[in-house]
């Protein structure tokens, strides 16, 4: 057991600011695998979990929490730190467990089921409103024209967001996610200040709505469930149906357009899954969940001394675990840097684990299915048609444009 972070006082070249981290972080990750353990980096001032075993134990053990701390200065940042602090992602037990209880019903896996008919739907529209340029071999971006507004159309209307406002969202979110990451402009941060007034006020008026008019969503479920005696302060309302149309889409849209990049970059094995779309789509989508994950990095904070693959967390230190990482991990996947869209079995911790394990995860699965589906059935010979742009940012891992042809 090492006691202190100290004697690992190094973590390869993993630096999360890095160009080429971004790009493939893959040989890093491999890197700090073979360490063994656990490994501290000065830089950020944390440990990082790499190996499978690790990830996993970081994301499970309840001497591990997300404990909320300010992160930015209360006088510019309070909208934005409200939404961190009362978030089902920034709490613990008791808290969290309420939260997620009141999310529960709406999220389990025979309610998501039954949307998979409209899931499918929604699909086919927007693969008919690009079916001309399609056929006549002209290029679309595989993100702007599918991959993205599929899941903003899902969650919206899963929460009762009007039509007529649907195009706030991705804008919103866009700018609030990129606070999760190490690297970040003065330009950025404002946006994100301002997303976050925006965002905030437009849900407080939505409840306000459904509070007077109630409706069969998501959002009046929620504010019926506070008026019921559950406790569901209205800062906690806001925050939780933000989280929601969070990363009830920005991991969509990156999970598909990282595994679609992954999928045109193996021609045998998207001949494969187009030969058998139907039988072979569900396995692809949790390859596409393990051999690219659209998040890389999920931080923990102990609340007592902790240990961790050998080595002492000492309260209050941070403990980041690498899913990514963890998904690539030769001791748990036969051929990990292979892609297998038939691979079984695939236990990646793509969604995390424990108490915050993505309470979103069966709706994921179901639109990352069928959307998948539905592309390689319509268009079996999809081939990149350009390179892809990468976003440059690493903690929430995808594309911003991935031109694709017929």
């Amino acid at each position: 057991m090492v006691p202190s972070h100290r004697v690992n006082a190094h973590a390869g070249r993993f630096d999360p600011r890095s160009h080429d981290l971004v790009h493939d972080p893959y040989p890093v990750f491999a890197e700090l695998r073979a360490a063994g353990r656990p490994v501290w980096n000065d830089d950020l001032g944390m440990w990082l979990a790499a190996r499978y075993r690790d990830a996993d134990a970081v994301v499970r053990h309840r001497g591990l929490g997300r404990i909320y701390q300010p992160r930015l200065p209360e006088e510019l940042w309070a909208g934005f730190n409200k939404l961190e602090r009362d978030s089902i992602l920034g709490c613990e037990p008791p808290k969290h467990t309420r939260l997620r209880g009141l999310l529960g019903k709406a999220f389990a896996r025979g309610n998501i089921e039954r949307l998979r008919p409209h899931i499918r739907e929604l699909c086919q529209v927007l693969l008919d409103g690009i079916e001309a340029r399609a056929r006549d071999g002209q290029p679309f971006d595989l993100i702007a024209e599918y991959a993205e507004p599929l899941p903003v159309m899902v969650i919206a209307e899963l929460l009762g967001i009007p039509d007529s406002d649907r195009h706030l969202l991705r804008p919103w979110s866009a700018d609030l996610v990129k606070m999760n990451e190490y690297e970040r402009s003065p330009a950025q941060e404002a946006a994100a200040r301002v997303a976050a007034a925006e965002f905030s006020a437009y849900v407080h008026a939505l409840a306000a709505e459904r509070l007077r008019r109630p409706d069969d969503d998501l959002i009046t479920h929620l504010v019926q469930a506070e008026q019921e005696g559950d406790r569901l302060a209205e800062d906690e309302l806001v925050a939780t149906v933000v989280v929601l149309l969070n990363a009830g889409h920005e991991a969509s849209v990156n999970c598909l357009g990282n595994g679609m990049v992954a999928l045109l970059s193996h021609p045998e094995q998207q001949r494969r899954l187009a030969r058998q779309p139907a039988e072979l789509a569900a396995t692809a989508a949790e390859e596409f969940l393990r051999f690219d994950s659209p998040l890389h990095l999920f931080e923990r904070t102990a609340m007592a001394d902790v240990e961790i693959g050998g080595v002492v967390v000492r309260a209050g230190e941070r403990i980041a675990a690498l899913l990514g990482s963890a998904n690539r991990d030769p001791e748990v996947f036969e051929r990990a840097d292979e892609f297998d869209v038939g691979r079984e079995p695939n236990p990646h911790v793509a969604f995390g684990g424990g108490v915050h394990f993505c309470v979103g995860a069966p709706l994921a699965r179901v639109e990352l299915e069928t959307a998948l589906r539905s592309l390689l059935e319509r268009y079996p010979t999809l081939s990149l048609a350009g390179t892809p742009v990468r976003r440059p940012t690493f903690v929430q891992r995808g594309w911003s444009c991935i031109p694709v042809t017929v």
